[in-house]
């Protein structure tokens, strides 16, 4: 029987589509899809499927402005649930200025000759951020991408337009989210942060269906880190396993370096259950791995954005009808 992740509540952001076109980032999307798909399941993380747990901010719903008031429902809803766990998951570009050393997330609506005063600063990012009060907060930001984040198949060709990209935008450079903005998240007790990859290392993509960090994290709240009989998913959990895979996968398909950053003084805590709170078999992982890659495989394959915060997901589970937010499907 299903064991629900009832104080579990997660803003998940995929900037996808930006309103200036070259800056798009279409897999961001899959990948919020994906670990929403996940989080939602019974038999995964169990968090309630409703918006009162989960927003998804994807493509032109990913603005600055909805951004932020997604960090302010979030803070709403640790002042209502003191036990509350939260997660805060960003992909997409992450820019700093090279004459003033800010740095930036570059939401949907950032407007290209005004990039600054447009962009979501980390100012405004961590000042929002330090407003939630819990125990227990992840924030995940994949926000070092090369254009397109390029597949092996196109890598070269995506590496040449992010040149021409940081061309374009001269005063800033890609990189991946500093020590000071990670020490500024951390200035109230109960951060934790991961970033995807560190210094100017491209996050890299598995395949079409997602990036190779979040491939892994499914893969992590799966029990891919966890012990025979481990019933819960635990941030040390996910680091334990995002610390060797990612950059195992991203060194066989790219010979690149790509290297998750954790910074965990906060401590450890629960996350997710782990199988809808059935835990790990006796022979562990490797008992239920092919289980678990096939369903990574199916969330990747037959999930849907739909409307604002909600996600039509077709048979991700053996269930073959789901009811998410207020929307109802049928295979």
């Amino acid at each position: 029987m299903t064991k629900r992740f009832s104080q579990g509540y997660a803003l998940l952001i995929g900037v996808g589509e930006s309103a200036y076109k070259p800056l798009s980032l279409p897999v961001t999307v899959k990948d919020t899809q994906a670990v929403y798909a996940a989080l939602i399941d019974p038999d995964l993380c169990a968090y309630p499927d409703d918006k009162e747990h989960i927003r998804v901010l994807n493509n032109e719903e990913a603005t600055r402005s909805a951004i932020l008031d997604g960090l302010k429902w979030l803070k709403e809803k640790a002042q209502a649930d003191r036990e509350a766990t939260v997660l805060v998951y960003y992909s997409g570009h992450g820019w700093v200025d090279k004459t003033e050393g800010r740095y930036y997330l570059l939401q949907h609506d950032v407007k290209p000759s005004k990039l600054a005063a447009s962009a979501l600063s980390a100012e405004a990012f961590t000042d929002a951020l330090r407003q939630i009060q819990c125990d227990r907060l992840l924030v995940v930001i994949d926000s070092c991408h090369a254009a397109g984040m390029a597949t092996s198949k196109d890598a070269e060709t995506a590496a040449r337009i992010d040149a021409e990209l940081l061309k374009e935008f001269e005063d800033f450079e890609r990189t991946a989210l500093s020590k000071g903005v990670i020490d500024a998240i951390k200035q109230v007790k109960g951060r934790v942060v991961f970033t995807s990859s560190e210094g100017d290392q491209v996050s890299w993509v598995k395949d079409d269906s997602c990036s190779v960090y979040t491939y892994h994290l499914l893969e992590a709240l799966q029990g891919a880190a966890n012990q025979p009989g481990d019933r819960e998913v635990k941030v040390s959990n996910l680091m334990n396993h995002l610390s060797k895979a990612v950059p195992e996968t991203a060194r066989k398909l790219y010979g690149a370096e790509q290297t998750p950053h954790f910074d965990m003084d906060a401590g450890d805590f629960i996350i997710a259950n782990l199988r809808g709170g059935k835990g790990l078999p006796d022979k562990g992982w490797e008992q239920v791995k092919p289980e678990a890659s096939h369903k990574i495989n199916q969330i990747a394959q037959n999930i849907k954005q739909h409307g604002k915060f909600n996600t039509i997901i077709e048979k991700v589970s053996n269930a073959q009808n789901f009811h998410i937010g207020d929307v109802n499907h049928k295979s």
